[in-house]
C-alpha cells in the first residue's frame, strides 16, 4: 500500500471499536516481531493528565544523555505518524506504509481483528526494534491494567496523577479507576507516581506490595531548571520524569537535566502562537487539550499566571461522553466571550448541544457550525484567544495554523 492507502486502511479499523484486554495484542505484537530486544528499557506511563508532557520530558532528557529513545503517544493532533518517533523524529511515511502493509496481511487472518490501537502499538514498537532504541517510553492509550500498551513488558512504571475520566470504561469511583492505572505494575520492577488522592494512594499501595514492586512518590516539584513547557504542574512533572529515569538507570547531572528540560516540547498544552502574519491581528493565541475536569482546572490556573490581567475569548468544543459541564465550569469563568463550535469527528457534539452545558452565569456565548468560523469571530475581540477543551479541537487549530491537513480521528 502507499502511504495515503495505509492510512486510510488504518483508520478504518476504527470501526472495532475500542477493545481493552491483553490477548489480541500479545499475540499481535509475537506475529509482527515487535516485542523489545533484552537490554531495552522500557518506561510505561499511566494516569489521567500530564501523560503526554511528562512522556516528552522522559524522552528529551533521556536523549540528552545520548540515548536512542522511542516515544509512543497518542491521540495524534495533526499527522498520525506523530504517534511514533525515534530520538525526536516522525515515523517516515515509507516505514508507515510498509509497516502497516504487513500488518494488514497479518490482521487479515486474526479472529477477532485487532483494532486500531493495537495495530498502532505494534506498528510503533517493531519501529523501535528496527531503529534500535535503548530506551522505549510508552503512553497508555486508556485506563493501564487491559492497555494494549501493558502487553510490553516495563522495567519501570510511572503514574502521573489520577481523575476521574472515562468512566464508562474504568470505573465511577478514583478507586476503581486508579486500580486500572495500577495494573500495569510489573512484578519487582520499580513504580514511581505523582502524589495522588489518598484514596488512590492507598489503591496503588496495595497493588505496588502485591507486586513487591518498589515504590516512590513525587513528593516536590522539581526546582532550578528552566523548562520549555509553561505551568507549575509542568515542575511536577519534571520531578516525576527525572525520578523515573533515575530507577531506569540512567546516569543524570545537571546539565543532561538541564539541557533535555529547556529543548522539551509538547505541542497543544499551552501552546501559545502569535499570529499576526497569518490573520492580521497582534493578540495570543493559545492551543491547550483541556479535555477533563483537572485538565481544565490547571488550564485556568496556568492562564492566571501567564495572563493575569487578561481575560480570553474562549473557543470551546468537546466530544461526546466528555463530563463537558464540569470542564466549563473551570474555563468560562476566565473568558470575556465564549465561542462554541463542533470537532471534526465522528464523536463530535453539535454546538448547541454543548452550550446546554454552560453554567448559569457564564458570559456570552455563540454557537458556530465549522471552528474557523467560530475562531474568526474571537478574533474579532481583539483579546487573546483561547482554544480548548479537546486534544481534536486543538490539532484542527494546529493544522489551520500549520497549513497541514489534518488526519481526523476517533481515538
Amino acid at each position: 500500500m502507499t502511504y495515503p492507502e495505509s492510512i486510510d486502511w488504518l483508520f478504518s479499523t476504527q470501526m472495532f471499536g475500542i477493545k481493552l484486554g491483553l490477548d489480541g495484542p500479545r499475540r499481535l505484537l509475537k506475529e509482527f516481531l515487535a516485542y523489545p530486544k533484552a537490554g531495552v528499557v522500557v518506561i510505561h506511563v499511566a494516569g489521567t493528565n500530564g501523560k503526554g508532557s511528562t512522556c516528552a520530558m522522559i524522552d528529551s532528557i533521556a536523549r540528552s544523555c545520548g540515548k536512542r529513545t522511542g516515544l509512543f503517544t497518542s491521540p495524534h493532533l495533526i499527522d498520525y505518524r506523530e504517534r511514533i518517533k525515534v530520538s525526536g523524529e516522525e515515523i517516515s511515511e515509507d516505514a508507515c506504509a510498509a509497516g502497516l502493509t504487513e500488518l494488514r496481511e497479518i490482521c487479515e487472518r486474526l479472529d477477532p481483528h485487532p483494532t486500531f490501537f493495537e495495530i498502532s502499538v505494534a506498528l510503533a514498537m517493531r519501529w523501535f526494534r528496527q531503529r534500535e532504541c535503548e530506551i522505549v517510553i510508552l503512553e497508555t492509550g486508556m485506563g493501564g491494567r487491559l492497555d494494549a500498551t501493558t502487553a510490553v513488558p516495563a522495567d519501570v512504571c510511572v503514574l502521573t496523577p489520577i481523575e476521574l475520566d472515562h468512566m464508562q470504561w474504568l470505573g465511577d469511583t478514583i478507586e476503581e479507576i486508579a486500580a486500572e492505572k495500577a495494573g500495569i505494575f510489573v512484578r519487582e520492577k520499580p513504580v514511581v507516581s505523582a502524589l495522588q488522592h489518598p484514596a488512590a494512594r492507598a489503591v496503588i499501595e496495595k497493588e505496588a506490595n502485591e507486586h513487591r514492586a518498589p515504590l516512590e512518590f513525587i513528593e516536590q516539584p522539581l526546582l532550578g531548571y528552566p523548562i520549555h513547557l509553561p505551568g507549575e504542574h509542568q515542575r511536577w512533572n519534571a520531578a516525576l520524569a527525572v525520578a523515573a529515569l533515575h530507577r531506569a538507570g540512567l546516569n543524570l547531572n545537571f546539565d543532561t537535566i538541564q539541557y533535555g528540560l529547556s529543548k522539551v516540547r509538547w505541542p497543544g498544552r499551552f501552546e501559545i502562537f502569535n499570529p499576526g502574519d497569518l490573520f492580521g491581528v497582534n493578540v495570543p493565541v493559545i492551543l491547550d487539550g483541556a479535555h477533563n475536569p483537572h485538565a481544565g482546572k490547571i488550564l485556568a490556573e496556568t492562564w492566571k499566571s501567564e495572563f493575569p490581567a487578561k481575560k480570553p475569548a474562549l473557543v470551546f468544543s468537546a466530544v461526546d461522553g466528555k463530563d463537558i459541564s464540569h470542564i466549563l465550569a473551570e474555563l468560562a469563568p476566565l473568558a470575556s466571550k465564549i465561542f462554541l463550535c463542533p470537532v471534526d469527528t465522528p464523536r463530535a457534539l453539535p454546538a448547541e448541544k454543548i452550550a446546554e452545558f454552560l453554567p448559569i452565569d457564564s458570559p456570552p456565548h455563540l454557537t458556530f457550525a465549522t471552528f474557523q468560523q467560530a475562531f474568526a469571530a474571537a478574533l474579532t475581540t481583539d483579546e487573546p484567544v483561547l482554544i480548548a477543551g479537546s486534544l481534536f479541537l486543538v490539532g484542527e487549530a494546529r493544522a489551520s495554523f500549520t497549513s497541514r491537513d489534518f488526519q481526523s480521528s476517533s481515538q
